[in-house]
């Protein structure tokens, strides 16, 4: 550990100063993006700071870059473990015994501090006597840029709080480097992260939660989170390796481990909401996933998951949508085919394929036949839902593709099979319209639903991509196409669900006016809810000059130069 600096003008040591805050950067075969990472906290607008570069014994060019870091700033130590421990918690617990600061944070190498986020939390902790502060989470894809806030109503005020029990939903934002932590608070309950487990950051923050006394919370953006949806399996993070099952084992453990230390420490009242938090979040990250799954991982899945269900709190599933407690019951229930069923559309009101009505009691239950156990019939019960009388506009309705074919250029022929469980249509072909929004242009497209059966309706569609009238200044973004449908005046709009699996398809369109041609291509959203999805991309010479000049030039006026300019460049 580093007690002094070398003076650049005589040579001489001169003792380091004593930092106000440590941030821990760990780090493992991620050389390209540490040096953004610590550039992140060297640029922070509170300059007294160390930074622990804290290596899980990396085997790339990392220890290299890490070093020439330390070497460029005396505020940064690199701390290289003996041995990979192929997790989080031992490259933090490692970097904490070093760490010379009386408030400490932590950092991903593949993230960002934004540059306000040490000042903003330290003067929090300065203007009260508190545990921890926390601040709001940006995520961003990068495979887009597109920025969300997570878990935006948790932290859409500054507020103080005597402990967790003033708000158990903050259960739901587990991460460990959304916070900056009292030095004093985590020695003084030997608070460290649990090593030799997955997802520890859970469990390390279930317990700073309930052996805070106070903690404030900011709105300001304290931590930035990149986002890499569609990583390969080698390099996406834990959290992305969800095809996995031991993924699964991982998850269920750790829970475990927060129950028995929410009954140890005192804290058992919070089990329900802590049991909420599993199903809404944790359990709802597979299920979107569930439909692309066979039987045998499905079998296993249910095999880990079923008898950690089986101790949750019925309360907590009674918080849940309907949808989402049908998916559950499905599982415990090991109904696999059906539970792929259901588990498609979760989040968007679609409708079950078949609902069985039982004569005898009235109700209507999910499904092909009326269940036969109490808890079956309690979770598969759509009876309040009011399948048959409820607006139009908001009636269940199931759309999916069933079939996708390439047509002549850019266009698709999507075979489109209608699902009308309570019989809201009426009898007769339907007329269909396909809407598809890139920028603010609309494409729309008749076709009709023809009746093959009670409650099923089946139709052929033509969307010819290149069709799409797209912004001046060109368009980069994803579209979700919707179906419409008209009855007694009025509209319904219901999201159309891909083939579970079927080739992505690429095709090259000129833009209508000429400004710079796109790449589009069209592919199931790969998870919940399987939506089609499509993705334009400007491409060529021109794209990366007219769009950032298009986008200025917004007022009709200047519309005409952007258009000047455009033949310029052709």
């Amino acid at each position: 550990m580093r007690t002094a600096t070398t003076s650049p003008a005589t040579g001489a040591l001169l003792p380091l100063r004593v930092p106000d805050v440590t941030v821990t950067v760990i780090v493992y075969n991620d050389a390209e993006r540490l040096p953004r990472a610590v550039a992140s906290v060297l640029r922070q607008t509170h300059a007294n700071i160390e930074v622990v570069i804290s290596d899980d014994h990396s085997t790339d060019a990392t220890e290299e870059v890490a070093r020439e870091l330390a070497a460029h700033d005396p505020r940064v130590v690199y701390l290289r473990l003996p041995e990979n421990s192929g997790g989080c918690s031992a490259p933090r617990n490692r970097a904490l015994e070093i760490a010379r600061a009386p408030y400490l944070m932590f950092l991903d190498s593949d993230d960002e501090l934004p540059e306000r986020a040490v000042e903003v939390l330290l003067a929090a902790h300065r203007e009260r006597d508190l545990d921890f502060a926390m601040g709001a989470v940006h995520r961003v894809r990068v495979d887009g840029g597109r920025r969300t806030t997570w878990m935006p109503h948790l932290v859409a005020e500054r507020r103080t709080l005597d402990g967790i029990g003033a708000d158990p939903r903050l259960l739901f934002e587990h991460l460990s480097t959304s916070k900056m932590y009292a030095r004093a608070f985590l020695d003084r309950h030997g608070l460290r992260f649990p090593e030799g487990i997955h997802y520890e950051d859970q469990l390390f923050s279930a317990q700073a939660y309930c052996l805070a006394k106070r903690f404030t919370v900011v709105p300001e953006p304290v931590y930035r989170w990149y986002i890499a949806p569609y990583a390969a399996s080698e390099t996406a993070s834990i959290s992305n390796q969800r095809h996995k099952l031991s993924n699964v084992r991982d998850r269920v453990h750790v829970q475990r481990l927060i129950d028995a230390f929410l009954a140890e420490s005192g804290h058992e009242t919070l089990r329900e909401d802590k049991d909420f938090k599993f199903l809404k979040h944790d359990f709802r990250m597979y299920a979107g996933d569930l439909p692309y799954r066979d039987d045998a991982w499905l079998a296993s899945f249910a095999d880990l998951m079923n008898p950690y269900l089986d101790t949750l709190a019925e309360g907590a599933y009674a918080r849940l949508p309907r949808a989402e407690r049908v998916v559950l019951r499905l599982l415990r229930d090991r109904r696999l085919s059906d539970l792929r069923t259901a588990a498609r559309g979760l989040g968007h009101d679609v409708a079950p394929r078949r609902v069985t009505p039982d004569e005898e009691s009235g109700r209507v239950y999910w499904g092909e036949e009326v269940p036969q156990s109490p808890e079956a019939r309690r979770e598969l019960d759509l009876t309040d839902l009011g399948l048959d009388t409820r607006p139009f506009f908001t009636a269940l309705l199931r759309h999916e593709i069933t079939e996708i074919a390439r047509g002549p250029g850019a266009a698709v022929d999507l075979t489109v099979r209608t699902y009308d469980p309570a019989l809201r249509l009426p009898v007769g072909p339907q007329l269909a319209v396909l809407h598809l929004s890139p920028g603010r242009r609309r494409l729309t497209v008749a076709f009709r639903l023809s009746p093959v059966g009670p409650g099923l309706f089946e139709g052929r569609v033509r969307l010819d991509l290149a069709a799409a009238r797209l912004p001046l200044q060109g368009f980069e973004g994803t579209r979700h196409p919707v179906l419409r449908l008209r009855h007694r005046g009025r509209t319904h709009t219901g999201i159309l669900l891909a083939p579970l699996t079927f080739t992505p398809l690429t095709a090259r369109v000129p833009h209508r006016a000429g400004l710079t041609p796109h790449r589009v291509t069209l592919r199931p959203e790969g998870h919940n809810p399987g939506r089609l999805q499509i993705t334009w991309q400007p491409v060529g010479p021109t794209a990366t000059l007219i769009r950032p000049a298009a986008r200025r030039l917004s007022t009709p006026r200047t519309r005409r130069a952007a258009r000047l300019i455009a033949n310029v460049l052709r």
